[in-house]
């Protein structure tokens, strides 16, 4: 009798909020920056993926993304989205948030760069194993790869779809050590009426992340990195490591080349690597020359010639996004100011436009007006000095605001990614109380209706009076 009342609880409360979902402005013109904002997914809970994940089909038609009833997809031209695969049912006598229910779904991948499919992940909790799916995004069809060994995930598959590479701890002590699994549950909410706004669990930073970050680097678990062969299951060993090694992706062109880091706090660690599918090549991409200097949140350019990283010199004092040439091994960073920082960065084919997704004062820039949806226009500065073949190359990024963000709550990482015609900036965000995605039109529209334009922050208010949460404190 109990589960069955939780059920209908469960039940009415997502039909509440699909029903408050409907109700939601669906497209308005932001007041502080005059660009369109248009609101993607109806789902409460929704978001895109991880800043640096692909998320499109290899014809620019279809994006993937999140939402607690599973993998979804939206079909860009049209802006219409449908469920591909579903999630099975969740433990409705389960908190909210719980790793039970998480680890009980699907998990996406990452969309191929050779088909259009979307891989991921199933665990098991009887065998207490992953298995690594993929899914035809238009016909439906779901195609089982491989399971995975004891402890093992998959974070990234390379640009033909061959191999896999993740991670497993190599004893089951270091599971229960590793970062993520002793997380804080959310506070219960204070009273029986108070509802849970659901959130893109994959993009909300933890309280005490901090603290966490200190305690999984000092815990020195053994771990393996290593390839799966995504058609026979043969597992290669890359590397066997007691530092703390994660954010696997692979080059989205060549499929032998795999970035990956070490973490930890910034400042402590030696971050950002490559290697290859061999074992071959493990080459550190980033070394400090100051104290406190930091660089990191990594990503891929989209030709696969340029890696590019969020560089401090030192942290939270000066900032720069560096482009580093894998092929001339050549380096540009481009300058922006304390309020021009993201916690992400993304940029379009070509590199003619970038995007952040701000911070608001309790990240590392410590930026008092911060909280932006921002595009950058990058411009190289002309060298009248003395300058050298190993030289980096100075540049800086003018800044134009595309949404005021004031009214999100940035423990969720908005994760930022340009639609691929170059014509929206796609973010995920809680302004409204649940997670939504979102897109902001890089184009000023000429000529607006008065109607048409509202502040955001005021309008996310009249549905959300407060921001949901306390701010992060601990970057």
């Amino acid at each position: 009798m109990y589960r069955f009342v939780l059920s209908i609880l469960a039940l009415s409360t997502a039909v509440s909020l699909c029903a408050r979902a409907q109700n939601l402005p669906t497209s308005w013109i932001d007041k502080d920056t005059g660009h369109r904002v248009v609101r993607l997914t109806n789902e409460p809970g929704s978001s895109g993926f991880y800043f640096n994940v692909n998320a499109y089909t290899p014809d620019g038609k279809q994006m993937v993304y999140n939402a607690p009833d599973g993998i979804h997809v939206l079909e860009l031209a049209t802006r219409q989205t449908r469920l591909l695969v579903a999630n099975p049912p969740r433990q409705t006598d389960a908190s909210p948030g719980s790793r039970v229910n998480v680890r009980n779904g699907v998990h996406a991948i990452v969309v191929g760069r050779k088909t259009n499919s979307v891989f991921f992940s199933k665990f098991d909790i009887a065998t207490k194993l992953n298995t690594v799916y993929k899914a035809d995004i238009y016909t439906g069809q779901v195609t089982k790869l491989v399971t995975l060994p004891a402890r093992a995930s998959v974070a990234t598959v390379n640009a033909d779809e061959t191999l896999g590479v993740g991670t497993y701890t190599e004893t089951e002590e270091g599971a229960t050590q590793e970062y993520g699994n002793n997380r804080p549950q959310p506070a219960p909410a204070s009273s029986g009426t108070e509802k849970v706004q659901p959130q893109a669990d994959n993009l909300v930073q933890p309280e005490g992340k901090g603290a966490m970050m200190e305690r999984r680097l000092a815990a020195r678990i053994p771990i393996v990195l290593y390839t799966v062969n995504l058609e026979s299951g043969k597992v290669t060993v890359l590397l066997h490591s007691t530092d703390w090694i994660g954010h696997m992706l692979f080059s989205p062109t060549d499929p032998t080349l795999l970035m990956y880091c070490h973490e930890g706090p910034w400042q402590k660690v030696d971050r950002i690597w490559m290697i290859r599918t061999d074992g071959m090549q493990n080459v550190l991409i980033h070394k400090r020359n100051m104290a406190m200097e930091i660089a990191g949140h990594e990503f891929w350019g989209l030709d696969g010639r340029t890696i590019w990283y969020d560089w401090q010199y030192p942290k939270g004092e000066d900032f720069f996004l560096v482009g580093y040439n894998l092929e001339t091994h050549k380096r540009v960073a481009y300058h922006m100011q304390r309020n021009e920082w993201s916690i992400h960065f993304n940029l379009t084919q070509g590199e003619t436009l970038f995007a952040g997704d701000g911070g608001d004062p309790g990240q590392v820039a410590k930026a008092p007006d911060g909280e932006w949806i921002e595009l950058f226009h990058p411009q190289m500065l002309t060298v009248s000095g003395v300058n050298q073949p190993d030289f980096w190359q100075p540049g800086v990024f003018y800044s134009e605001h595309l949404v005021n963000m004031s009214h999100h709550n940035y423990r969720l990482e908005p994760n930022v990614r340009f639609s691929p015609d170059k014509e929206l900036v796609i973010f995920t965000s809680n302004m409204f109380g649940p997670s939504y995605v979102f897109g902001a039109e890089v184009e000023k529209p000429t000529n607006p209706q008065a109607s048409d334009i509202h502040s955001t922050p005021e309008l996310a208010a009249r549905f959300t009076p407060a921001k949901t949460g306390p701010r992060p404190n601990d970057k």
